[in-house]
Order: C-alpha cells, then structure tokens, then sequence
C-alpha cells in the first residue's frame, strides 16, 4: 500500500484527546482484569478477588473459609491474567509497528515469519526433548520449550532480514515475500514433526498450536521475561520515525531518519516480544491485525498515542477472548486461538473489503 502524503504536510495528529483515551483503555483493562479473575469453573466473586488480594498485599494469612479461593487466585487466576496482559500487549504493539513500518493496516507479526518459527522450535522440543532431560541439569527442563521456540523465531526473523537484505537496504516488500516463503517452509517443518510425533505428543502439538493461557504459571514466565520487557524497550521509541516514515522513505531521508535503522530495530524488538510470546501460549493470531486498527480509527495514526492505546488494547482483546474461551464449553476449555480467529477473520475481510485495491 502507498500512502500519498505531500513532502510538506505535518505528521498526522491524534484525533481526540489521545491522554484521555489511553487512560479509559487503562482503566478498562484493570475492570476486564479484575471481572476476568472472577470467572471460571470455580467463580471468585469480585469482593473476595478484592478482599484477597489486599491480604496478599498486607501481608496477612487468609481466613479458613477463604483458603481455596486464595489458592486458586494466586496460583492459577493471577498468573493467567498477567501472561494474557502481556502477550496481548506484546502482539497488539507488534502489529502497530509492523503497520507503521510497511505502511499497511494488513500486515501483522506475523509477517516476518517469526510465529511460524517460534512454532517450529516449540514443536521441534515437544517432539524431539524427550530424550534431552537426561543430558541436561533438570533445573534447566523447564526453559527448553521456551528457548527453543524464542531462538526459533529471532532465527526466522534473522533470516528473513537477511534474504531482504542481499540488494543492498531491505526493502518493506521483499520483507514481505521472504516472511511469506518463511511461513510456509515453517509450515512445512511443523507438519514434519507433528507426522513423527505419538499420541500423547500430538496433543500436546494440537492444544499448543491453537493458543492457550491455560498452561500459564510465574515459573512458566520465568524463562521470557526479559525478552517480554525488552521489546517494548525498543519499539516505543520508534514512535516518531514511524510517523515520518508515513510522509515516504525518500522524504524520511530527508528529515534524518534512517528506515534501515528503523527496519533493524523494529525487527529484532517484533521478534524479542512475539517469539517470547509465542513460547508461552502457543500461536495465537489477529491481535496484532484487529487491536491497533481498532485504536487507530478512535485516535488517529500518530504512533506516540497509538503505541500505547494498541499494547493496552490487545490485552483487553486478549482477556475478553480468554473469558470466552473459558466460558463458551465450561467446564472444558477452548483454546483462545479459536477465539481470536473466528473474531480476527470476519474483520480481516472486512478490512480488506473495505480498502480494495489500497490494501496492498
């Protein structure tokens, strides 16, 4: 997609208050948070979510009759609700960037091939790490699925900046082609290892790639922490450069931006927070396609509001799609990833619908 936008024109403005809105989306995910606790299987009414978390924070015991409900808030419901918040953040700011970078509302993180990678290594170690617990310290068991799926997906991403990169500056669309070959080759590898995988493998492959945060624990998050906080690190500073790569390439150049630069860090911070995503919660799309647009027509295309607006957006996205998928079959559970895609599809043609022959 092209944007055509005069040398001379200002870098586009927020369209209505950008602060206030920020704040109603903060504070619209502290009350999605807080209802998403509640629900469930075993049901917390939020008096009791209120009443245990502020023991927690005193640093008092809980009362006999509100021992359960303290185990299950603490031990599953928190550290639930803190890897959606993240993982939807991480996805949602992902996916602005990537539309920024690319200048199309239809591209998503996925474009870079780095989901489709971290599945490769998360698949590659349900398959293949059995054998490797006896050849490794067993405190470091936990991290091998994580790491394999972070290290697979930085590697695809590497790999296609390199492709990119063989003319000389890598161009937006030979991105684009290369993550799309990159997608399918992964497709390939996964299909590979789920052939040679047993029964109980299987399963396993078969929940993990749909998405769950069903399997989310602080020791769970432990291992992607750091890549979790560090690509937030640095995509928010490219809010700016975003902005004046809108006006095009050539004119960016111009005003002292670099789009390799940009290209360069907005790749390796998109790989950092969605590889370390997908590790944790398996492949979960469309968050990073439906969230900042969402945000983009309430407030405008200038990323240093929509940055923002998107990563809390995603991750009210994300809990809305968890109190669904736990909700819909309870007490079974959906994966979210269903979730996110019989939402994410229906507005994808939509979108393009919409855009015609400007989406490309």
């Amino acid at each position: 997609m092209t944007i055509a936008i005069r040398a001379d024109a200002p870098v586009p403005a927020p369209r209505r208050g950008p602060a206030m809105l920020v704040a109603g989306l903060a504070a619209l995910l502290g009350v999605v948070a807080v209802v998403s606790i509640g629900i469930g299987p075993f049901g917390i009414a939020p008096g009791r979510v209120g009443a245990i978390l502020l023991d927690t924070l005193l640093g008092g015991t809980a009362p006999a009759d509100r021992a359960v409900d303290t185990a299950v808030l603490l031990g599953i419901r928190l550290p639930r609700i803190a890897l959606g918040i993240a993982v939807g953040a991480v996805l949602a700011l992902a996916g602005a960037v990537m539309q920024g970078l690319f200048r199309n509302p239809l591209a998503d993180p996925g474009v870079l091939g780095v989901s489709s990678g971290a599945a490769v290594g998360a698949v590659g170690m349900i398959v293949l790490g059995e054998r490797l617990p006896d050849l490794v310290p067993r405190l470091l068991v936990p991290w091998l699925q994580p790491t394999a799926a972070f290290l697979a997906g930085l590697a695809a991403t590497a790999f296609v900046y390199a492709v990119a990169r063989r003319g000389g500056a890598a161009r937006p669309t030979t991105m684009l082609l290369a993550g799309i070959a990159v997608n399918a080759m992964a497709g390939a590898a996964t299909g590979f290892f789920t052939f040679m995988s047993g029964e109980s493998q299987l399963r396993m492959i078969t929940f993990w790639t749909m998405g769950s945060l069903g399997h989310g624990s602080w020791g769970a998050m432990l291992p992607a922490l750091l890549p979790l906080a560090l690509s937030p690190v640095l995509l928010f500073p490219l809010a700016r450069r975003l902005d004046v790569l809108l006006l095009g390439e050539r004119e960016a150049g111009h005003l002292g931006v670099d789009p390799e630069r940009v290209r360069r860090r907005a790749g390796a911070g998109v790989a950092l927070g969605v590889g370390a995503a997908v590790a944790l919660t398996g492949v979960i799309g469309f968050v990073g396609i439906v969230a900042p647009h969402v945000v983009r027509l309430l407030i405008g295309p200038a990323h240093r509001a929509l940055l923002p607006a998107a990563a809390l957006g995603g991750a009210i996205l994300l809990l809305l799609a968890d109190i669904a998928a736990r909700m819909a079959l309870a007490p079974a559970e959906l994966p979210i990833g269903l979730v996110t895609a019989l939402v994410g599809g229906p507005f994808f043609l939509w979108l393009l619908l919409r855009r015609g022959p400007r989406a490309c």
